[in-house]
């Protein structure tokens, strides 16, 4: 029985490792991401009469506030064209939050 006692925990150890290292790549992964989203960013948009608004985080405002268009006019229009003069488009409302 000591033989198998031996293999046993042999064999728990690599499951061990295996599940720390996971848990410490994901906390990692958390931890960075969390750091880089201080800037939140709601922008509503209005083209070709209909209005729609995205949400957005990102570390500086403005790249809040060009995705968060971007997610609004992605819901507005159907081809690139359309989609350049969406994000290009004055009637929006922008709304910021610091975190």
């Amino acid at each position: 029985m000591a033989g198998t006692r031996s293999g046993s925990a042999r064999r728990k150890w690599p499951v061990i490792l295996g599940a720390a290292f996971i848990i410490i790549v994901v906390a990692l992964v958390a931890y960075t991401s969390s750091g880089n989203t201080q800037e939140h960013c709601e922008v509503c948009v209005t083209f070709n009469g209909r209005t729609n608004c995205g949400n957005s985080a990102a570390a500086t405002r403005e790249q809040a506030e060009r995705a968060a268009t971007d997610l609004a006019c992605n819901g507005l229009t159907s081809g690139m064209t359309e989609l350049m003069q969406c994000q290009n488009s004055p009637t929006r409302k922008i709304t910021f939050k610091t975190q």
